[in-house]
């Protein structure tokens, strides 16, 4: 994270003063999108299962001067998200933004090997969270007749492999949808951010802790060649680009649409990579 603003952020402090939740902000996405939050000027929470990792995120922002502060919690579990939002509002009188970042495949598989428990797994790792975080935060943004909510979707959806994780996220994007036709008069925004494959180098907590079978790799090595249009089912997961994305790169879309660039819009899906 720079001294001075990054020159990539156009819309210069569009975040200034914005009290911020970013779950999942330990790594990846989330710990690239508070440092953009951080450079636009956010009071940014960081919220992480991993103590780890949050410390590590809340470490570098304050660092560079960035008002923050840390929750650390499973956001799959309903108490734990009102514990947040709550905490949130005692400590800061508001909640302006919130960001569902919390998710993340765990499985690459055909649909017909998944057990029970891993289908279970995948829901409650990318969906709970993000409905929980939503139900939790929305009446502190109706009581104050403002805030902006950006969702974290993804083109799993439309892809092969991951069929409990495209479900999930698939539920995400109707939350985003529906929900933000009942706030919208209220003054709240709902949007997603549906990321290509993005490439993750600060990894602190891994998806799946379990051996890889050799099926499994040759799964992933397939889905790799989809990306660029190559082997079984080319043309599937297609990213155009031909390239990974950087978590930097969704960051620079989430900020945009929880900022007042995007003050008009609201229950959209941006996809970002394809």
């Amino acid at each position: 994270m720079d001294e001075t603003l990054s020159p990539r952020a156009a819309g210069a402090r569009r975040l200034q003063d914005k009290v911020s939740i970013i779950t999942g902000a330990g790594q990846g996405i989330g710990a690239a999108t508070a440092r953009r939050f951080g450079q636009e000027g956010a009071t940014v929470v960081v919220a992480d299962i991993s103590d780890k990792g949050a410390a590590r995120t809340r470490q570098e922002l304050e660092s560079h001067g960035v008002p923050t502060n840390g929750f650390v919690g499973d956001l799959s579990d309903w108490d734990t998200c009102h514990q947040l939002m709550d905490d949130t509002v005692h400590r800061y009188g508001r909640i302006d933004v919130l960001v569902n970042n919390v998710g993340g495949t765990i499985r690459n598989q055909e649909f017909w090997n998944y057990t029970q428990e891993q289908i279970d797994q995948e829901m409650q790792r990318s969906f709970w969270p993000t409905m929980y975080c939503m139900r939790a935060a929305l009446p502190h943004m109706v009581a104050a007749g403002s805030g902006s909510i950006v969702n974290l979707g993804s083109t799993a959806v439309h892809g092969i492999h991951r069929v409990p994780y495209a479900a999930a996220k698939g539920g995400v994007m109707a939350l985003t949808t529906s929900v933000a036709q009942e706030v919208a008069a209220m003054g709240i925004r709902i949007n997603c951010v549906a990321p290509h494959a993005t490439a993750i180098v600060d990894r602190i907590v891994p998806r799946n802790t379990e051996q890889r079978s050799t099926e499994d790799q040759q799964t992933a090595q397939n889905r790799m060649a989809r990306f660029i249009g190559e082997g079984p089912y080319a043309g599937i997961d297609y990213i155009p680009m031909k390239r990974w994305g950087a978590a930097d790169e969704q960051a620079a879309a989430i900020a945009f649409l929880a900022s007042e660039d995007a003050s008009f819009i609201t229950g959209q899906v941006l996809w970002v990579g394809s």
